[in-house]
């Protein structure tokens, strides 16, 4: 397998087929009766939506890019193994959003590269919205509606330039703590916006906030199709304590605390 102009292309061709599909399986079963709530070992909740989205994008992967390792979430064989070059997936990110009827999920897939993650398709089916990375040097959001085998109307994406003294900070719903508020109090924040999933890079990949801290447990497949965007846009993730960009491929693939924040935002001391 090359780097070929071809070879992304295609992927990003497929990735982005791949989340609309099981996007449009997810919205079946988030406007049914039926959830298929389920509680995993580690407590986490998992649904109908979540298996039956894996499902169709581990299929899809598989079929036409089988030579390249799959990490997928909902399949723990795939976790005891690190790649050099791998994509990896959470097909249904946010499943507490999912549950909860707020609509902030998304579908999450990406290739990592040497660490790095460098393709990345976010979707979130229930607000319209889907951004993808459409080459490694430009992302875009495309606009609704979507059609599986075409692409639509696409406008760039690109982080804006910050306002130290007035900066737009996005934070989790579901996972909001003391720590983060209290690392969020040394900057000065004319906005604070709070959204569920991986729509927190995608907010800051389009300009529509700063800066997100995470101090706090994620896994790889949380993050890397959102940060794929959010380097591609003109931004940057970093681990919390090292102030290094966030590496992927570790062993177990859980994730450092990290901040993600657009070009030009002066960071405070890490402590």
């Amino acid at each position: 397998m090359t780097d070929s102009n071809d070879f992304v292309t295609d992927l990003v061709m497929e990735m982005r087929r791949l989340a609309i599909v099981a996007g449009s399986e997810i919205l079946k079963i988030y406007h049914s009766d039926n959830l298929g709530i389920k509680t995993k070992i580690d407590e986490s909740p998992v649904t109908k939506a979540d298996e039956v989205a894996d499902a169709i994008i581990s299929a899809g992967l598989t079929e036409k890019f089988g030579d390249i390792p799959l990490v997928t979430e909902e399949q723990a064989q795939t976790h005891s193994f690190s790649h050099d070059r791998f994509l990896i997936v959470d097909p249904l990110d946010g499943t507490k959003e999912f549950i909860h009827k707020r609509g902030e999920f998304t579908v999450n897939i990406a290739l990592v590269e040497k660490g790095a993650p460098t393709l990345g398709v976010v979707y979130a089916p229930a607000l319209e919205r889907l951004f993808y990375t459409d080459s490694k040097s430009s992302a875009v959001e495309e606009l609704a509606p979507f059609d599986e085998n075409s692409i639509g109307e696409c406008k760039p994406v690109r982080v804006s330039k910050p306002d130290n003294s007035a900066l737009i900070v996005v934070a989790s719903k579901s996972h909001r703590d003391a720590a983060t508020d209290e690392y969020i109090a040394r900057y000065q924040v004319a906005n604070f916006k709070s959204a569920g999933s991986s729509l927190k890079f995608c907010l800051l990949a389009n300009g529509e906030a700063d800066f997100y801290p995470r101090l706090g447990r994620t896994m790889e497949w949380d993050t890397a199709a959102g940060d794929a965007l959010l380097r591609t846009a003109g931004g940057h993730v970093i681990d919390f304590a090292a102030k290094l960009p966030l590496l992927y491929g570790k062993s177990g693939y859980a994730n450092p605390f990290f901040i993600a924040f657009s070009d030009g935002v002066e960071l405070k001391t890490c402590k």
